[in-house]
């Protein structure tokens, strides 16, 4: 595996993710607000890696692999910790599970038949969209906000499902 620049920033990504749990779950009054800063550093070098791959040439199959996974652990550490201190809908983050799981099983048998799904556009836009919301969400902002920004991820975590089933279910239907 090349350790390109691109691959260090999401490996930091992912050596990022239980130092965000351990600030969100520590007994000190400002833990949120350090898990806050963590996470939106974290979600910075999302932005970070993506760039420095593409501007430097240092796509690798490592990076094609770990950056999505990076993403998906980062959001759903939050996510849990979120759900679990009643900031976050329970069946919302199952929705948000389900679409993971669903899309990267259908990459799987795309895998399988010599075909890659490539991140669509409503995707990052999901990605970043959540990320932004989580942001606000362990920021603390007013109920009736936090329920804006749960019909933020739920719809874009929905759309996004729905377009890569959509444009991809020929890959169900080849042999």
């Amino acid at each position: 595996m090349p350790m390109t620049s691109a691959n260090k920033l999401t490996l930091l990504r992912i050596a990022m993710i239980p130092l965000f749990l351990l600030a969100a779950y520590a007994p000190f009054s400002a833990h949120r607000y350090v898990a806050l800063g963590i996470f939106i550093l974290a979600s910075l070098t999302d932005l970070l890696d993506g760039y420095v791959a593409r501007r430097y040439h240092q796509i690798t199959d490592f990076g094609k692999f770990a950056d999505p996974l990076a993403d998906k652990c980062l959001v759903m550490a939050a996510l849990c910790y979120l759900t679990e201190t009643g900031l976050f809908f329970g069946w919302i983050f199952a929705v948000v599970l389900l679409r993971e799981f669903a899309v990267s099983g259908m990459r799987l048998v795309a895998v399988e038949k010599g075909r890659v799904i490539a991140a669509g556009w409503s995707g990052k836009v999901k990605t970043a969209s959540t990320m932004v919301c989580i942001c606000l969400l362990l920021f603390g902002v007013p109920a009736a906000v936090g329920l804006v920004l749960q019909g933020v991820i739920l719809l874009t975590t929905v759309y996004s499902g729905a377009e890569y089933f959509v444009r991809n279910w020929d890959v169900f239907t080849e042999k």
